[in-house]
């Protein structure tokens, strides 16, 4: 998980990375007398990936230029980047909506794949638990990035296309049938559309879990390669860098798919093109 993390956690007796996240705090919840707020590490590394986002941007943008340089201009590039590969996978219309979501949980997620390769994370302790851990080693912080898109996507779908809409897709005739065929097909159509509505309640625990698996498998190869020695564990940790650069991407890609196979066609594309 970090540089000599398992060394340093084993001193304090622990075995290493573990699939639940140890509770640091309670805080108790104003007017609901009797229940209280847990706060867990990988809430901590949650917080401090967004208060670092909000800094680099804050920062990026604080004096803005007409001719971007330093900070500003990369950010400029590295969203300009992220527009058009989303553009390029939802189309016009969906990505000038809906950009803000997609570059947000990109930045997240990388973010929070980095932050958890830093030395400290797991080594650091409070009262005898690991102080840090990566966000996205969690499945709970990954759970509520699968689950919040998976209402952003419904919210969006009925925006789109209504609810009307949104049922004759699923459910009704696909291909362009007429006639006899278009009614003996029906019963067809209806069992795949309810495999597609199966498909559309597994998606945001498929994402949770394949984001999680990956980055809490990484991390706890590190962990293992950390108490052989540090040598033992620099090819991962590259390593590491890329998975968490992929996953990101691959998060960002999955989710913008979702919403394009879904909505369809651009029609304000189309609407440019005929004229």
């Amino acid at each position: 998980m970090m540089l000599g993390g398992v060394a340093s956690a084993s001193e304090h007796g622990h075995a290493g990375l573990t699939s639940n996240s140890p509770v640091l705090w309670e805080i108790d919840i104003p007017f609901w007398e009797g229940h209280t707020l847990p706060i867990n590490n990988s809430l901590v590394m949650f917080a401090i990936a967004v208060i670092f986002i909000t800094i680099l941007l804050r920062l990026a943008s604080r004096r803005m230029q007409r001719i971007p340089s330093g900070l500003q201009n990369f950010v400029e590039w590295v969203f300009e980047l992220l527009y058009n590969f989303v553009e390029g996978l939802t189309g016009r219309k969906l990505a000038k909506k809906y950009f803000w979501y997609f570059a947000t949980v990109f930045l997240f997620i990388l973010i929070s794949n980095y932050l958890g390769l830093l030395p400290g994370v797991g080594s650091i302790t409070y009262e005898g638990e690991p102080l840090l851990r990566g966000a996205n080693a969690d499945f709970n912080v990954t759970l509520f990035l699968g689950f919040s898109y998976a209402i952003l996507w419904f919210i969006w779908v009925m925006k789109e296309q209504g609810p009307w809409h949104f049922i004759t897709h699923t459910f009704g005739p696909k291909g362009g049938l007429t006639g006899f065929l278009k009614y003996a097909l029906l019963p067809i159509f209806f069992f795949v559309g309810l495999i597609e509505i199966l498909s559309i309640c597994v998606r945001p625990v498929a994402l949770a879990a394949r984001l999680f698996g990956n980055i809490f498998a990484g991390e706890s190869i590190l962990e293992q390669m950390g108490a052989i020695s540090w040598a033992a564990m620099l090819p991962f940790m590259f390593l590491e860098i890329v998975v968490g650069f992929v996953q990101a991407l691959v998060f960002l890609m999955l989710t913008a798919i979702f919403l394009k196979t879904q909505v369809g066609g651009d029609e304000e594309e189309e609407g440019e093109s005929a004229h």
